[in-house]
């Protein structure tokens, strides 16, 4: 399996992590029901804020932590969540690639996941 080396990449890992958790049972409402998502243009965001993530690039703009607490105002958000989340995230990942750019994005889930959480139940 190939790493994550580029932007193309990012968009086939997110492209295929939302298509899994917009089926799943413990995470999709927030996707469907709380905030019904435009994938039109969520997914773009979510390719900058990855690629940003990864590789350095300054693509995203936006404030990830303020839009998660909003959500968490609408619908809170558990610990179980993130953990799903993440599972999720991880899964997709080891799916498609293999490499250490797969394993930093991983990393970094963990450590977004790990800081919202703590953010969200202070």
């Amino acid at each position: 399996m190939a790493d994550i080396e580029n932007r193309n990449d990012i968009i086939v890992l997110i492209d295929e992590f939302y298509r899994k958790a917009l089926e799943d049972s413990e995470i999709k409402h927030f996707f469907t029901e709380v905030v019904p998502l435009d994938l039109e243009k969520h997914l773009p965001k979510m390719y900058d804020f990855w690629e940003s993530t990864l590789f350095h690039r300054g693509t995203y703009q936006g404030n990830p932590m303020k839009v998660h607490l909003d959500l968490h105002e609408k619908s809170p958000m558990t610990y179980e969540h993130f953990d799903r989340w993440l599972e999720m995230f991880n899964a997709t990942t080891d799916e498609l690639f293999a490499g250490v750019n797969a394993e930093q994005i991983k990393t970094r889930a963990l450590s977004i996941a790990t800081m919202m959480k703590i953010k969200i139940q202070n």
